[in-house]
């Protein structure tokens, strides 16, 4: 038998720890690969979590990096158990507030890294493996002031549903994961005082209740999951609620006044 790992991106913190704490635990997984870009906290979370961690240090918008990482694979002779794209960043603000090289990066990590990661380790995956993309409550609906972040995890949740479908005959799970606000460094650092940007974080909730459910749904074949009753009730909503009108509600639950031209 193959040994089987598990490669996590965007594992230094939050989510994406949790995610390695608990694959931590399967005695099946042979590694666990831990991706991101901070060495340090890598090196941290190894220490804590025992041998089977091996690190790469690597940012995944460099598709170089991500031949390096097929390379690896293929050498490696392994398996691919689970592949958890965790990585991702945004930023609160208007479409005015950072520049195109931050949005273009925006678009690049959390559209095209989970794509060329993905592409690359499908080949390495057997029967009974799972693929975990992290989507987004926001991948919801179209947000105002969050429109790039908002878009890219749409995209995310479209495409992995999509590619659950596909991946079916090879016994191969797809799972897109949209979780609410979580305490994580991901809103901190989305929040840069912009005038008009999210100040509401309703649902909060901590990332290792979301990480627990992600597994348990893929295990069980669903295409996406969704924690917590807030999460769910918005979900039914963009379900039956034009999408003019959900975003109004968005931009008054933010305190958001739109000034009409003269």
């Amino acid at each position: 038998m193959r040994d089987q790992i598990a490669i996590v991106t965007g594992a230094n913190g939050g989510l994406g720890k949790e995610f390695v704490k608990l694959l931590a635990a399967q005695p099946e997984i042979t590694e666990i690969w831990t991706i991101a870009r901070d060495r340090e906290k890598l090196e941290q979370s190894a220490l804590e979590l025992g041998a089977r961690v091996r690190i790469f240090s690597m940012d995944l918008t460099d598709r170089e990096n991500v031949k390096h990482l097929a390379a690896e694979l293929e050498k490696s002779g392994a398996a691919v158990k689970y592949l958890i794209n965790n990585a991702g960043f945004a930023k609160f603000c208007s479409y005015d507030d950072i520049s195109i090289e931050e949005s273009l990066n925006m678009i690049d990590l959390n559209v095209g890294a989970v794509v060329a990661l993905g592409l690359a380790c499908i080949p390495h995956m057997e029967r009974g493996s799972h693929l975990i993309n992290i989507a987004s409550q926001a991948s919801f609906f179209p947000l105002p002031y969050q429109n790039i972040y908002s878009s890219t995890k749409a995209f995310v949740r479209n495409y992995t549903r999509a590619l659950n479908v596909e991946l079916k005959e090879k016994g191969i799970g797809a799972t897109a994961v949209c979780p609410g606000w979580m305490k994580t460094g991901l809103f901190d650092r989305g929040l840069i005082g912009a005038k008009k940007g999210t100040r509401n974080f309703s649902g909060m909730v901590t990332p290792d209740l979301v990480a627990k459910k992600a597994l348990r749904d893929a295990e069980k074949g669903k295409d996406i999951s969704v924690y917590g009753s807030y999460v769910k009730f918005t979900h039914l909503l963009s379900k039956i609620t034009p999408q003019r009108l959900m975003m109004k509600i968005w931009l008054g639950q933010q305190g958001i006044r739109l000034q009409k031209d003269a």
